[in-house]
């Protein structure tokens, strides 16, 4: 703690450790936003929260600034709850914990979720500072994020006057956020018809490990491994070579990050083990040459099993096998374009994201991304062109629209001059293929709204990797109460 309490700005780190003790997982944020309500209450100021658990702060403005218009300073309280396999962690009620390692903040074994409550921390520490000067504040802190963003989706936006909207959602310390992707979440759902086992069968457990994973948005371009993609490599290479029952897989954790890991349970005949943990030992020292930059602890596991999960004790049908394989095969994974107008940006792509084995059912769990409307749609039928073949109900799912770049931006060029004063360089103006609340904001708070995204310097977000630079999110946090202080000036 006294690590913790020696950090400047103490304000936010003050607050990003009250924030942390709180469960916020997507879609359970009640608490967290009974919490903002109640924050803002004791302070004296104005608190809305809708039925979506949205909340809506008004700072009045300080004095000689009353005249100016209103700015809204925006984040989600949403968290990616990610954890490593041996970390015993509930999400539901254990805080996170905190680890100061030199200019490194990270969590132990799980997500630290300064994506996004390093914004929460900076709403907070602003609506305590008494002496700051700044115009109007409208604080929106929003919900589920991260499952699509269904709390921006559902915002009363008339709650909101303000002209100018600054997110801070973004990861990179000196990058200016103007335009980012679009989105939809679809889900193949595919029937499952079982068999007898086979008593003379030995079951062995096929695991995935040690991939770095990430954001399915911003790390996409970075050519990670995706553990269910994967195993759809190892399964056909197995079906082509010896037989086997497939029992039970189950891959990723979140839609919206790479997975890392994946298993499946399988059953052979005593005949074809050695036979397969040669295939599999063979797959591995391949795999491992194509990833050793991007994912270098990648590992397979393949061991016998004593005894089936519950629910788990009969294989599939050969036909219901083969529809799996054929799916994990052929569903879009990774880059599908890259920007023409751009250079370096991609336009769009699929995640694989979430493998789910539910008694009867299997899922196929996928965050389509793209900047061009018509590539989205391209993506999403070709998913459900997949579905009709296989035999799979197909459903979509938190269709946002994604945020064009506007050329007369009042709110850019003075964030740009006060950056400029304040650190002797130029920020980078740039469009993400990651997806923020912004599009929609044109729609539910008002389609003139002036925007911009900034934020610390965030890496490995949405893995239990994630950690933040404290001396960035100081600098960051300078930068925003500076770029308040001179709305007069804009």
């Amino acid at each position: 703690m006294s690590k913790l309490e020696a950090i400047e700005p103490q304000a936010v780190i003050r607050n990003f450790e009250k924030i942390s003790a709180i469960p916020r997982c997507s879609g359970s944020e009640k608490e967290i936003s009974d919490f903002l309500v109640q924050f803002a209450k004791d302070l004296g100021y104005e608190a809305y929260q809708d039925k979506a658990w949205n909340v809506v702060i008004k700072k009045p403005a300080s004095e000689g600034y009353e005249n100016i218009d209103p700015v809204i300073l925006q984040g989600h309280m949403d968290m990616v709850c990610e954890k490593n396999k041996a970390t015993v962690h509930d999400f539901s009620k254990d805080p996170i914990q905190l680890v100061v390692d030199g200019n490194i903040l990270r969590a132990s074994g799980t997500t630290l979720g300064a994506d996004d409550g390093i914004a929460v921390a900076y709403c907070m520490a602003i609506l305590e500072d008494k002496n700051l000067p700044h115009p109007p504040l409208e604080i929106l802190i929003t919900t589920q994020e991260e499952t699509g963003l269904v709390g921006a989706m559902k915002l009363e936006g008339e709650k909101l006057t303000g002209k100018t909207l600054i997110n801070i959602d973004g990861e990179e310390e000196g990058v200016f956020l103007v335009s980012c992707a679009g989105g939809v979440r679809t889900k193949l759902i595919l029937p499952l018809k079982k068999k007898k086992s086979k008593t003379d069968e030995i079951t062995m457990e096929l695991s995935i490990t040690g991939l770095r994973g990430g954001h399915s948005g911003g790390d996409i371009h970075k050519g990670r491994g995706n553990a269910n993609k994967l195993m759809g490599r190892l399964l056909y290479e197995l079906k082509r070579t010896v037989k086997f029952n497939l029992y039970a897989l189950e891959g990723g954790a979140k839609m919206n990050a790479i997975p890392r890991e994946c298993s499946a349970i399988l059953g052979f005949k005593k005949a074809n083990i050695e036979k397969a943990k040669e295939l599999v030992e063979s797959l591995e020292k391949k795999i491992t040459a194509e990833f050793k930059k991007t994912d270098p602890d990648f590992k397979i596991l393949f061991d016998e099993v004593n005894e089936l999960p519950k629910g788990k004790t009969l294989p599939l049908k050969k036909s219901a096998k083969n529809k799996i394989i054929h799916l994990l095969l052929n569903i879009p994974n990774g880059i599908n374009s890259m920007s023409q107008d751009i250079e370096g940006l991609v336009e769009s792509s699929n995640n694989l994201g979430v493998i789910t084995f539910e008694g009867d059912k299997i899922l196929f769990e996928n965050s389509t991304r793209s900047s061009v409307e018509s590539k989205k749609i391209e993506i999403n039928r070709k998913l459900e062109e997949l579905a009709n073949y296989t035999g799979c109900d197909f459903e979509n799912d938190s269709d946002y629209p994604g945020w064009k770049y506007r050329e007369d931006s009042r709110l850019r060029e003075h964030m740009k001059k006060v950056y400029q004063d304040l650190f002797g360089k130029e920020p980078i103006v740039e469009a993400i293929h990651a997806g923020l609340e912004c599009g929609l904001f044109l729609d539910v708070i008002r389609d003139d709204l002036d925007m911009i995204a900034i934020g610390p310097n965030m890496h490995d977000v949405h893995t239990p990797d994630e950690h933040l630079e404290l001396d960035s999110a100081g600098r960051v946090y300078s930068f925003l109460i500076e770029t308040l202080k001179r709305m007069k000036e804009m």
